[in-house]
């Protein structure tokens, strides 16, 4: 019982093997992670204007509050700051206010102190009369 088995072999030339077998070990290889769409920051503040009026005004994400949160913590502003700026800008009117004052009050001395003419004060024809600079609002009053 023997059989004859007919072997034939095929094969291929040189090029057209490499065209027709892929030889690389793909299956072997896990496959790279997955690439996630980065944005710019262009990109966020053109889809934050498109989205501002979809943004719910409250909540503990996802909101315009939970964003000025988390900016108010990155930037360290807090509301001892805005107080403190507050403060300043009381000093600010106050200063304002007095400034006002003192100007009225050398607008009135201005014009209700008139220099006097040369026969009500005593000096001699052909001297030269000079404005001497005089503070206006203090008082050295003990």
């Amino acid at each position: 019982m023997s059989q004859k088995i007919k072997l034939d072999r095929k094969g291929f030339e040189a090029k057209a093997y490499k065209n027709s077998i892929d030889t690389s070990f793909k299956q072997l290889v896990p496959p790279p992670p997955p690439v996630e769409e980065t944005i710019t920051i262009e990109d966020f503040f053109e889809l934050y204007k498109t989205l501002f009026y979809e943004i719910p005004a409250d909540g503990e994400i996802n909101s315009h509050k939970f964003i000025i949160e988390r900016s108010t913590e990155y930037t360290g502003f807090t509301e001892e700051k805005d107080q403190d700026i507050q403060i300043l800008l009381d000093e600010i009117t106050s200063l304002r206010e007095e400034l006002l004052t003192t100007q009225k009050e050398l607008r009135e001395i201005q014009t209700n102190n008139s220099l006097p003419t040369i026969e009500e004060s005593n000096i001699e024809t052909g001297t030269q009369v000079t404005a001497q600079p005089f503070n206006v609002g203090t008082s050295n009053v003990n």
